[in-house]
């Protein structure tokens, strides 16, 4: 039983790891099948990944992936809230993964997130996450004002790299 529950430990603690292991490769543009993807605003309208990011052309925009059931997104707030604060120009939009709709909606008052909100109601796994690689929430993206992905990969709204990533698109 001992030799099982270390096993089981060692699994899991693999896992956890490795979930939040960068991609090999930080890509720079969105797949067009990744553009596709639905998603449903406050409002209940249906839309795609890319009618929201062409609607935020000419913005700088932190792309912003959680749930509500993540604490590693709920522990995160404090610094995302610093990092809106320091960069009043860059717009934030959420893509929430949250199981069922209500709760997406219930958090974003809750926790007073502003910005775009959106919602993937197909859950953690679709075109879009699996474009982009995405293996832990939160997730944040810089996009560029010409619709680029200036940064890639970052897990804490904290990472020096998306200051940097916002820097240089000034």
């Amino acid at each position: 039983m001992r030799l099982f529950s270390a096993i089981l430990f060692v699994a899991c603690f693999v896992q956890f790891a490795c979930g939040q292991e960068a991609p090999a490769v930080s890509k720079t543009e969105f797949t067009a099948t990744a553009l596709k993807q639905p998603l449903f605003a406050l409002g209940g309208q249906q839309t795609t990944a890319k009618s929201v990011l062409e609607g935020n052309k000419r913005k700088t925009v932190l792309l912003y992936i959680w749930a509500t059931w993540c604490p590693d997104c709920i522990d995160g707030f404090p610094a995302l809230y610093a990092f809106q604060q320091a960069n009043p120009d860059v717009h934030t939009v959420y893509f929430s993964l949250d199981r069922e709709e209500q709760q997406w909606r219930e958090g974003v008052e809750k926790f007073k997130l502003e910005g775009e909100h959106y919602w993937f109601k197909t859950g953690w796994k679709n075109d879009f996450t699996t474009a982009i690689d995405l293996n832990w929430i939160p997730r944040y993206l810089i996009i560029s004002p010409d619709g680029k992905i200036a940064r890639y990969y970052s897990v804490k709204a904290d990472d020096p790299a998306l200051q940097q990533a916002v820097d240089a698109l000034r």
